[in-house]
């Protein structure tokens, strides 16, 4: 069996590595390409990720960049065709919902190949956001859908999925976190030398254009900023494309650059409470049981606020009032069913055996 991965940010990274690896364990019975779109791609930082998650370096990349949705998704699906012919794949694996999740299935299944869709089912219910509308569609098309909750296939069956389309395995980005876990606690105190902090302290991540783009609205976060951090110093790895916009951030608030996995991965497990507008931080908090304050309207996820700790901060609310809330609350959570870094496994039975079941067919 011949299996095409598709990977196009660096979340997508830590929800692939343990399907690959889980299918290399077991030998000889598929071969594997790994393609990276390009849609967000740092040399720097992506080598960084690719190295500590023990992934192989991409057989190709598409190198296609930034632009708009509308360009960024033709870009791909031109670039990805004449991989997809030359390689002729028994399934198309692609994760989450950026836009090269949407255009690479839209392309395999137009050509007739079968695409498994890892991460399915999540709904915000918001469709301006940009994310929702590729998770839809790709749910639409996909073959076998990897549900990582049991929220997720509610979604799916109400938007008319066949059953049998829909596996709930876990979630597989947990996967990621549990293996590496240990290395990112060896890590941590050359991490904490790096940032400078001692005792307590915040842990602030922002990237979503409504949130960063936006000067009025930026300036209104850096404000809620400050005022934590008099009660709590933050720690913000901040891309340099953000961090020029920072102006009048506390000095409590500090600047460090991006992180690669195992050491974002040590701070998150270490922070007393994380402030994010980011998915999978979302659901990475939740498993290590830190307060999380989402900077959005809403989730896709909202299983990390019914079992989590999670807890969505709206524009207007005083942040600095909800972190004292947070930080005093003691939330006794339910685990979520099926994080339990298995998910890969499930994934691979579910791939392996459908597989036969249409050869048998």
């Amino acid at each position: 069996m011949k299996i095409l991965h598709v990977v196009g940010a660096r979340p997508n990274f830590m929800k692939m590595a343990p399907l690959m690896h889980e299918l290399q364990r077991r030998g000889d019975s598929c071969r594997q390409i790994l393609i990276h779109t390009g849609q967000h791609y740092d040399q720097k930082m992506s080598d960084v990720f690719f190295r500590e998650l023990g992934m192989p370096e991409p057989d190709i990349n598409l190198e296609v960049g930034s632009g708009t949705h509308a360009a960024q998704t033709a870009q791909i699906m031109m670039r990805f065709e004449p991989v997809l012919t030359e390689h002729r794949p028994d399934w198309v694996v692609v994760p989450g919902d950026v836009n090269s999740t949407l255009a690479c299935a839209l392309v395999a299944v137009k050509l007739g190949f079968r695409v498994a869709h890892v991460e399915a089912g999540l709904r915000s219910f918001d469709r301006t956001m940009p994310e929702e509308i590729n998770r839809i569609l790709t749910d639409q098309i996909s073959d076998l859908l990897f549900t990582p909750s049991a929220d997720a296939d509610e979604n799916l069956r109400r938007e008319g999925v066949a059953e049998e389309k829909i596996r709930l395995v876990g979630n597989l980005m947990i996967d990621t976190l549990v293996r590496l876990l240990p290395q990112a606690e060896e890590a941590w105190p050359a991490v904490r030398a790096g940032f400078g902090v001692e005792g307590q302290y915040g842990m602030v991540t922002l990237h979503r254009p409504s949130n960063v783009d936006d000067a009025g609205v930026l300036g209104g976060l850096v404000e809620s900023l400050n005022r934590v951090a008099e009660e709590i110093p933050l720690v913000f790895p901040v891309h340099p494309r953000t961090a020029h916009r920072l102006a009048g951030v506390s000095e409590r608030v500090r600047l460090v650059e991006p992180l690669g996995y195992l050491a974002f991965l040590a701070a998150q497990r270490n922070a007393t409470v994380v402030i994010t507008d980011s998915g999978g931080i979302q659901e990475e908090t939740t498993f290590l049981g830190v307060p999380c304050l989402t900077l959005r309207e809403n989730t896709e996820r909202p299983v990390t606020i019914t079992h989590g700790t999670n807890r969505l901060v709206r524009v207007g609310e005083d942040m600095a009032k909800i972190v004292r809330f947070a930080l005093s609350e003691k939330k006794s959570r339910a685990p979520v069913p099926l994080w339990d870094g298995r998910a890969a496994v499930r994934a691979a039975d579910a791939l392996l055996s459908e597989s036969l079941r249409a050869k048998g067919a």
